[in-house]
């Protein structure tokens, strides 16, 4: 199994030291966590430091902040990511710009897991080392803008009666879209990196969390495991600066985090028609219009050539709803290539339970209803598919039976090769409607679209699925890489 896109991948590792939560933060629900400082401490010297993956990549209109205070637009502290994807840090005061930073450093992986270090102290006598700011454990050096604060300028952080935010900018609906692990704030200290993170000894190029918890944070200082489902604001620090949950549900806690990063949506690769969908949910949520009159899809982040494999989809609305899987070559032009193309390169089961192929369509399932949960397992070892609704395998389907391949969608179709070329194999979901309009929640196994009522994980002890994968078949995450799953 390997990521379409190439990312921070420190969880196929089996690093010594495991992230088990992350909270997940849907842009369009305004979620976010907010905090009001009760003392001022050192306004010179502190750290902030977040691992990020983004689910909602930014355009002319998205910029997003990791974490900040706003009295109005002419006296706040930012972090964040610039509409045009760069990583910025200002601080205004009085409408005075003090601190300035843009990186010419774009952070757009939507597979990726991205750990951010802002290190501030403005005590000390050399500029450049007044401000510094760390991707993945290396300085960043190169900046479309870059203003140092004066020596000794006291920042608007760590000051009594603020209110400070994370994964927003306070009083602007400038919200973050995505995953956020291990955030801490270090009141007191200028750290570097690799009090937070390592490089890896067996690939050094990859960058991978430490354990954080033996760290002095100081009084304003916070550390964010995500750990606790009933109050994602939670501080573990030991100095009890929790953070008020602000549209945030236990629903919004994921196990997709920097040591296991999961499967979700891609945004960047859907369908060769303009927005025609709207990711959500840390692209675990796609839902089409029925103002736009084309038709539409959205592949996974993450494809496989070998191995077994489990998700599900909740098809919320099932007007010319259709889900499948397809191979590498479907993506590269959006084309449609389920319908009309010799040979098909995916087969799909469409709203009426029929499996459509090269313009053809078989009998094979029961026809959906609003809400109905599909589950899929994808034997790439023996090349076979089974779908299931609710629980149940369709045609009587036994995901076990391998090469015999009891009641599969391939046993249904004319055309073998489309998961049979050694192509990557994906999961998508599929707006075919041209008048109307289909919505999916997607649950691969790290935070699921759709509210998850039962609880059950793969063999390898992974992923959070409504229904129990069956034996052998795993979920799209990086720590099954290397797996029995292949």
């Amino acid at each position: 199994m390997i990521p379409i896109l190439s990312g921070n991948v420190a969880s196929a590792l089996g690093s010594g030291f495991d992230v088990d939560n992350s909270g997940r933060f849907n842009r369009a629900d305004s979620a976010f966590l907010s905090r009001s400082a009760s003392s001022t401490s050192n306004r010179r010297t502190f750290t902030f430091s977040a691992w990020i993956k983004r689910s909602r990549i930014s355009n002319a209109d998205a910029t997003q902040f990791l974490f900040g205070t706003q009295t109005d637009s002419s006296n706040r502290f930012d972090i964040g990511l610039h509409n045009a994807n760069n990583l910025v840090v200002k601080e205004k005061l009085s409408g005075t710009t003090n601190i300035d930073f843009t990186t010419n450093r774009l952070l757009r992986d939507p597979t990726a897991w991205y750990h951010i270090v802002i290190a501030i102290d403005t005590t000390q006598s050399t500029e450049s080392n007044r401000v510094k700011i760390y991707v993945n454990g290396s300085q960043e050096t190169s900046f479309a803008d870059s203003n140092y604060p004066d020596e000794d300028y006291d920042t608007l952080v760590n000051v009594s009666g603020r209110t400070y935010t994370v994964a927003q900018e306070g009083g602007n609906n400038y919200y973050f879209g995505g995953y956020m692990a291990e955030v801490c704030l270090i009141d007191g200290s200028q750290l570097a990196p690799t009090s937070f993170g390592e490089f890896s000894e067996d690939s050094p190029t990859i960058w991978m969390p430490k354990d954080v918890s033996g760290l002095t944070f100081g009084t304003n200082g916070f550390y964010l495991d995500f750990q606790n489902s009933a109050e994602l604001g939670t501080d573990v620090s030991g100095n009890s600066n929790t953070f008020t949950e602000n549209n945030l549900a236990a629903a919004d806690q994921a196990t997709d985090t920097p040591t296991n990063s999961f499967a979700t949506l891609n945004p960047l690769w859907r369908s060769n028609y303009d927005n025609d969908g709207l990711f959500s949910e840390g692209n675990c949520k796609l839902t089409f219009t029925a103002a736009n009159s084309d038709r539409g899809y959205g592949f996974s982040t993450m494809g496989v050539t070998a191995g077994k494999w489990y998700w599900e989809v909740k098809v919320l609305e099932v007007t010319r709803a259709s889900t499948g899987v397809g191979d590498a070559n479907a993506i590269a032009g959006f084309s449609n290539p389920f319908y009309d193309e010799t040979p098909s390169k995916g087969m799909q089961v469409g709203t009426s339970g029929t499996i459509n192929e090269n313009d053809t369509s078989t009998s094979y399932a029961s026809a959906l209803s609003n809400n109905d949960i599909i589950m899929y397992a994808l034997d790439m070892d023996n090349h076979r598919c089974w779908y299931g609704i609710n629980g149940t395998w369709q045609d009587s389907g036994d995901p076990t039976s391998g090469a015999t391949g009891t009641g599969d969608m391939t046993t249904k179709i004319s055309d073998q090769t489309h998961i049979n070329t050694g192509e990557f194999i994906l999961p998508f979901v599929f707006d075919a409607s041209t008048t109307g309009q289909a919505s999916f929640e997607c649950n691969f196994g790290g935070c699921s679209g759709f509210d998850v009522s039962s609880g059950n994980a793969d063999g390898n002890g992974y992923g959070d699925f409504e229904y129990a994968p069956p034996s052998g078949f795993l979920s799209l995450c990086t720590k099954n890489l290397g797996s029995d799953g292949g």
